[in-house]
């Protein structure tokens, strides 16, 4: 899928509104073909954001773990090493 799309489930603290409003963005996007929609089609583009934020929110309140929360910082810092693995170290 889409690399910039962070997994928003199990964190500490949960996932904020912009979280899943960003993460919406970025799926409608990719989808989409477009980062920027032409005037004809902004309406429903951002209609497509708002219905998918909503269904990730709302995917995001149901789901259930015994797993405990994962620290975002922890999860940055796998993320960064990983992308320095990836790309190297300039």
């Amino acid at each position: 899928m889409c690399r910039s799309i962070q997994t928003l489930f199990n964190l500490d603290p949960v996932a904020t509104d912009e979280e899943v409003a960003a993460a919406a963005l970025q799926y409608v996007r990719k989808l989409s073909g477009s980062a920027k929609p032409s005037k004809a089609n902004q309406e429903a583009f951002d209609k497509a954001v708002e219905a998918v934020a909503a269904a990730t929110r709302e995917l995001l309140d149901s789901l259930v773990t015994a797993a405990p929360p994962r620290d975002r910082e922890e999860e940055a810092a796998k993320a960064k090493a990983r992308s320095a693995a990836r790309f190297g170290t300039a």
